[in-house]
């Protein structure tokens, strides 16, 4: 299939975000779409996905004009959009969420779940992610896992335009393999694949074609072949980055942070560490090595079964000078109904009352400073909704809810989900800032790269225990990973 944009725009009131986009993509090809937040690609997006209508131009679809009104419509025409946002049931199981509403029944027109699982299983070993056990509740999984169902349930049916935003965001290792393993197959079968992500690195492998996409223009349509990583950050920030990762200093103070032998049954034990004043600490692990169910066990929102470190509740943790910012920012993040400032204040609300009362003034000016501080874009985003900001500018949010607690001790999980470069290197650079006044940071990521380049030292975890310490520097991306796999002694 072939499907193209010709002059196409889009307002929101008075607000146009896309100023006359021009894009085609072929059967069988990958058509890397890269920008910075807020760029306009999340609005391309729901434009492909029937989500929203274009205000103007044109779609066609193997050259006949279409107007897509629903996600039915894209539907209906073959095309599958996976959300960076996911969109699972947590409630429900992995099966129940992959076949809502396609379910096989029996005679008495009741649900067949043995060939409901089976279909379930047929459908994620396609996708090549047969460890996922289709009987699971989905909101047991980690979040890693819950992209694999999202995307194994956007196989379903005939595919012919699959648009992936920011697929490999949480993924890494075997399971970073299995996606790119299912992407070349689908281009094998003359699927159209239109891959949205900030990791350049898989851009520029992955690849036919790349469009460059700025302010809402396409600003650059090109090739990896006649590109390079460098020339795509400058087109998508405006400059040139001359450096993506502080110098780090290694001069630790006072331990801020002391896990021994914490454990919680069936997810992690006996783990054990360190975090002290003024140091950046990586924590790396595979789907499943119980990182981040660790990280939600110490800041006290899952109980321990064993071991000491672990605070008794959120609320506990907080005043003790804790802040988690969680893998998740639309769940377990940011309130997405309320305004900018209403969840820039959340976990800040006791600092902003005077008696029964909120001292609104003064809510105002201490996020008004954050908000300028972090460059959270628009400027003047205050009382906008939180969900209407972009992927990047939300995490930034986060931050900013968390920052204005002042802690004490900062556990940071996939920090850079979905955000573009620019804004990565602006992230780092607070992250080294805030360990130079004297935090102390734990950095939980799936990018080998950041979390060796932002780092003092790692962590590596593998199968709820911890596999090795690694000083950051001087160690290699294959020496963490073969800690996280079980080869390295």
């Amino acid at each position: 299939m072939s499907l193209s944009l010709r002059d196409v725009r889009k307002s929101y009131g008075d607000v146009e975000v896309l100023h006359g986009v021009d894009l085609v993509g072929r059967d069988g090809e990958v058509l890397a779409v890269v920008g910075a937040n807020g760029a306009g690609k999340s609005t391309l997006i729901r434009i492909f996905s029937g989500a929203h209508e274009m205000s103007s131009g044109e779609m066609r679809i193997d050259g006949e004009p279409v107007h897509l009104r629903s996600p039915h419509d894209a539907h209906e025409r073959g095309i599958r959009t996976v959300y960076q946002e996911l969109s699972i049931v947590p409630g429900l199981s992995v099966t129940e969420n992959l076949l809502m509403g396609r379910f096989p029944k029996r005679r008495s027109g009741l649900i067949d779940w043995p060939a409901a699982h089976r279909k379930a299983k047929e459908l994620l070993d396609a996708a090549g992610f047969g460890a996922i056990e289709p009987r699971t509740i989905a909101g047991r999984l980690t979040v890693a896992r819950q992209q694999m169902v999202e995307i194994a349930k956007a196989l379903a049916g005939e595919v012919r335009v699959l648009v992936l935003d920011e697929p490999s965001a949480v993924l890494a290792g075997s399971d970073l393999d299995a996606l790119f393993d299912l992407i070349r197959r689908l281009k094998a079968r003359g699927v159209l694949v239109v891959y949205v992500s900030h990791r350049l690195a898989e851009v520029m492998e992955l690849a036919d074609s790349i469009v460059v996409i700025k302010d809402g223009v396409i600003i650059e349509t090109t090739e990896p072949a006649r590109t390079s990583e460098d020339e795509l950050i400058r087109l998508m920030a405006g400059r040139k980055l001359e450096q993506i990762y502080p110098d780090r200093r290694d001069s630790p103070g006072e331990t801020r942070l002391s896990v021994t032998g914490l454990s919680r049954r069936g997810e992690f034990s006996d783990v054990s560490f360190e975090l002290r004043a003024g140091e950046i600490v990586g924590l790396f692990g595979l789907v499943g090595s119980g990182r981040s169910e660790m990280a939600r066990c110490v800041f006290g929102a899952e109980p321990p079964t064993s071991g000491t470190g672990a605070f008794r509740s959120p609320a506990d943790a907080i005043s003790h000078g804790l802040a988690f910012v969680t893998e998740d920012r639309k769940r377990t993040g940011l309130v997405g109904g309320m305004t900018v400032t209403d969840n820039i204040a959340l976990a800040t609300m006791r600092a902003t009352t005077k008696g029964p009362l909120i001292d609104m003034p003064g809510r105002k000016e201490r996020v008004a400073g954050m908000i300028d501080r972090l460059s959270i874009q628009p400027a003047r985003c205050a009382t906008m909704p939180v969900a209407a900001l972009s992927g990047g500018n939300q995490q930034k949010a986060v931050l900013a809810k968390w920052l204005l607690a002042e802690p004490r001790v900062l556990i940071l999980d996939e920090p850079t989900r979905g955000v573009d470069m620019a804004t990565r290197v602006d992230i780092y650079r607070m992250i080294d800032a805030l360990a130079r006044e004297g935090l102390a940071v734990l950095l939980i990521s799936s990018d080998l790269t950041e979390v060796l380049g932002a780092t003092d030292r790692v962590l590596v975890m593998r199968e709820g225990r911890l596999a090795g310490e690694l000083r950051s520097e001087g160690t290699t991306e294959d020496e963490v990973l073969a800690h996280a796999i079980g080869v390295a002694a």
